[in-house]
């Protein structure tokens, strides 16, 4: 913005001369000072500094998400040197604790504030950590720490995907929401990584190394809870209008010019909930619904027990061990696309974006299909070959595709229902992972072919449903985006 500084007066003598008399009475011009613009950038809506305000809830639980995502791994078959026998109990207890975790904390968290479900959740992770380095041959004891850990990721995640959409900017929603498939994917990459790469005559175990990890970034996200600005939200439903208006203050700044409007929004975005009545809610939540069930559901499919035994299966024939560069890779591109996918969410949007992601992984699934329609061929060199390629290339495409379901988790719902749908439809996720554990365990010769060419199907099916469906809410404000989720076709792509 430009201010102009005048420091000169007219130039018509007669409307303002500044002339005064010398002691011989003759008129003397005074010296006249020049006119400058002067440049000066007035503050961005949201600066800087209160940007990462805004981001410090998305930074902290990012580091237990990180760890949340190492045991994600773990349970989808990342455990080759488990130094215990992984059954099925095991490897499905961590998502049975995160599906109770998150009933627990959409019930609550109406009446509790964000922080208690950070702290919580933390700590027991922390706690599940701990066991995997004091007790890393116990398989009791890692079984419990398996629990407590998975119950902990529950309680975090509901209140985060929330807490996220409703303290961040509307230009920077996608990148706050987004921090949870990438702390994910982190963890991930580092289960992968280690996992493969870790041998046997190291003085410690695997199991002790991933406590010891898991104890680290638990003490992070700790640490950090500490920054974390509760929702004005949650304040002014509950009439705390003083406590709303302070946390909105912290989140935007005092100085904004902007904070009375934002602010006012979001009064609006609660008066609008207690408006309408309980049944208009719950009809106004039914589309929204649908369209988020299988949205998240798609996620599961993305890093399942399957992918993971095929690759591992095709390293070992091409590569002749497990600890090579594809696992290497197949590890790291999820993250990159994640990554990707966040720095794109609030520019490019999140439906196109997306949406090219999906339609990727169901071509790429596809083509791991055919590679397995022949059971013999899972001894042949070619063949494999394209299952570990295809595979790498489908987790790339997958971390672009995830992030966006965090995004509209926070924005689908009405207020007064979204806790518990989100809970339900994280409760849901975790029950498909399930069944891809167990219907692994139990699959015949044929098992590949049948899984990739079915979930391929559906992913392809899912594209058309969901071009047809699902809104566009970059930049929207939260009761923008929650109207357009709530209309049955959204044709449109930005």
């Amino acid at each position: 913005m430009t201010i102009t500084y005048i420091t000169r007066g007219p130039e018509d003598d007669q409307q303002n001369n500044f002339n005064i008399k010398d002691f011989q009475g003759e008129y003397i011009r005074k010296a006249q000072p020049t006119m400058q613009n002067v440049n000066l950038p007035m503050s961005n809506p949201v600066s800087s500094r209160h940007f990462n305000k805004q981001l410090n809830v998305a930074s902290a639980v990012f580091f237990l998400f990180v760890y949340g995502g190492m045991d994600l791994a773990h349970s989808a078959g990342w455990n080759q040197t488990l130094n215990t026998t992984a059954s099925q109990q095991f490897k499905c207890s961590w998502f049975i604790g995160v599906l109770g975790g998150s009933m627990l904390s959409s019930l609550l968290m109406s009446f509790l504030p964000k922080l208690p479900f950070y702290i919580l959740g933390g700590l027991m992770q922390l706690t599940g950590a701990i066991i995997f380095t004091c007790a890393p041959f116990d398989y009791g004891l890692l079984l419990a720490a398996r629990y407590v850990a998975g119950a902990g990721i529950g309680l975090i995640t509901v209140p985060f995907l929330i807490h996220s959409a409703e303290v961040a900017a509307d230009k920077y929603r996608g990148v706050s929401g987004a921090m949870e498939q990438c702390g994910l994917a982190l963890g991930i990459a580092i289960q992968v990584i280690y996992d493969t790469q870790w041998v046997d005559d190291k003085e410690a175990s695997v199991n002790e190394v991933h406590g010891i990890i898991g104890i680290v970034f638990s003490l992070l996200g700790l640490g950090m809870t500490a920054l974390s600005i509760e929702s004005p939200i949650f304040h002014l439903r509950r009439k705390q209008e003083g406590k709303a208006r302070e946390c909105h203050e912290k989140l935007l700044g005092s100085f904004n010019p902007f904070v009375d409007q934002a602010f006012e929004e979001a009064r609006l975005y609660v008066a609008e909930s207690r408006e309408r009545t309980f049944l208009q809610e719950l009809v106004s939540s039914v589309l929204p619904f649908i369209k988020m069930l299988f949205y998240r559901g798609f996620v599961a499919f993305s890093f399942s027990l399957p992918l993971s035994a095929s690759l591992i299966s095709s390293a070992k024939l091409t590569e002749g061990q497990i600890s090579c560069w594809p696992v290497t890779v197949w590890g790291l591109v999820r993250l990159l696309g994640a990554l990707v996918a966040q720095g794109f969410l609030d520019k490019v949007g999140r439906k196109l974006f997306s949406l090219i992601g999906l339609l990727c992984m169901s071509i790429l699934m596809l083509c791991m299909a055919v590679s397995y329609d022949d059971p013999a061929n899972i001894l042949v060199t070619f063949y494999m070959y394209q299952v570990w390629r295809l595979g790498v290339a489908f987790q790339a495409f997958a971390g672009v595709f995830v992030c966006s379901s965090s995004v509209y988790l926070g924005e689908a719902f009405p207020l007064r229902f979204k806790p518990f749908l989100v809970g339900y439809i994280v409760g849901f996720e975790q029950t498909i992972h399930i069944l891809n554990i167990v219907g692994y365990n139990k699959g015949s010769v044929d098992f590949f072919y049948r899984y990739y060419l079915t979930v391929g199907i559906i992913l392809m099916l899912g594209v058309i449903f969901f071009a047809v469906v699902m809104p566009e809410t970059k930049k929207l404000t939260l009761r923008e985006a929650g109207r357009r989720f709530q209309r049955l076709l959204n044709i449109r792509f930005f």
